[in-house]
């Protein structure tokens, strides 16, 4: 059994920062592709970034230069440091993990098996 835990979420001013977690409880496998994404309400689920087994990120054009993603191995956990907030940065933001998956690790995708419960980030102007 596989469990993605999200913690981090709050709200800030426009300008300011934040940084998620995202705790993996069970097996993890060698090849594995982490990810954020994010969806505001009445918006589709948007992929933010990527993380690949070899350590490769990709990052949505919207949050580039801005986020950065992480991992601590040693604790199971993804980060998501969030710099200069903008409100339309605003959404619940999910952890997700495919496994052993041959298709690319891109945010672009939606097939992922793996979904925490989210965070909420709230900015404001």
């Amino acid at each position: 059994q596989v469990h993605l835990v999200e913690s981090g979420g709050g709200s800030v001013q426009a300008g300011q920062s934040l940084t998620l977690s995202c705790r993996v409880f069970g097996y993890i496998p060698s090849s594995i592709c982490m990810a954020w994404f994010r969806q505001a309400p009445g918006e589709e689920r948007e992929g933010v970034v990527t993380a690949s087994s070899a350590d490769t990120a990709t990052y949505a054009d919207s949050v580039k230069g801005r986020f950065t993603i992480s991992q601590d191995k040693s604790k199971n956990t993804l980060y998501l440091q969030m710099n200069s907030l903008k409100p339309e940065d605003t959404a619940m933001y999910y952890c997700a993990a495919d496994y052993g998956s041959s298709r690319p690790c891109l945010p672009t995708r939606r097939d992922f098996g793996f979904w925490g419960q989210g965070t909420q980030v709230t900015v404001s102007s």
